[in-house]
């Protein structure tokens, strides 16, 4: 996979500790598992309706936001980037 997704992930997972005041991250740390899920949601939304009409640039913006928020539930929870990762790669075998 992508350095970039490493490289994001390493930083969405060190704003559990060291959080700046306009880490917006780290505001979703604060704000607890129950606030991002609903993020989570609210952006597989937005994937679903730039599909069904606001073009392929916005579909990549908000699978962009889906996946962020994704993997500031992974870090929340522990879970590496890396175990996706695995994941996808033990399917496409």
């Amino acid at each position: 996979m992508s350095d970039i997704l490493h490289q994001l992930y390493t930083r969405i997972a060190s704003r559990k500790t060291h959080a700046p005041p306009e880490s917006y991250t780290a505001k979703l740390f604060a704000a607890g598992e129950d606030e991002i899920v609903k993020k989570i949601g609210e952006e597989a939304i937005e994937v679903i309706v730039a599909t069904k009409g606001q073009g392929n640039e916005r579909i990549v913006a908000e699978t962009a936001d889906l996946i962020y928020h994704t993997m500031v539930l992974l870090a929340l929870r522990g879970i590496e980037w890396r175990a996706v990762e695995d994941e996808l790669a033990r399917r496409f075998r």
